[in-house]
């Protein structure tokens, strides 16, 4: 019983620093659409810049699409390093 919780909290430990590195890593996305996107290993989004000539009324429904996919292939990134860091260093999970 006694091994299994410091397994549990070993594990803790390596997850709690994992989540610090992640934190500290990031991800830029540009797609040449002139939208560019930084977003940290753990998911959370650092910034959004838009290229200026895309700020047009006529151009409102491109923009949001563009600035949709640009998201979600930030968040697919950082997802695909978390992984990748979890992988090296609980190999086994």
């Amino acid at each position: 019983m006694f091994d299994k919780m410091k397994q549990l909290m070993e594990m803790k430990k390596q997850a709690d620093r994992i989540k610090r590195e992640l934190d500290g890593m990031t991800v830029e996305v540009d797609e040449g659409n002139g939208i560019r996107v930084e977003i940290t290993g753990s998911q959370n989004f650092r910034s959004i810049a838009i290229d200026e000539s895309l700020l047009t009324l006529e151009n409102k429904g491109k923009l949001e699409a563009d600035l949709l996919r640009s998201a979600n292939a930030a968040i697919t990134k950082s997802q695909q390093m978390a992984a990748k860091q979890m992988a090296s260093v609980m190999p086994g999970l």
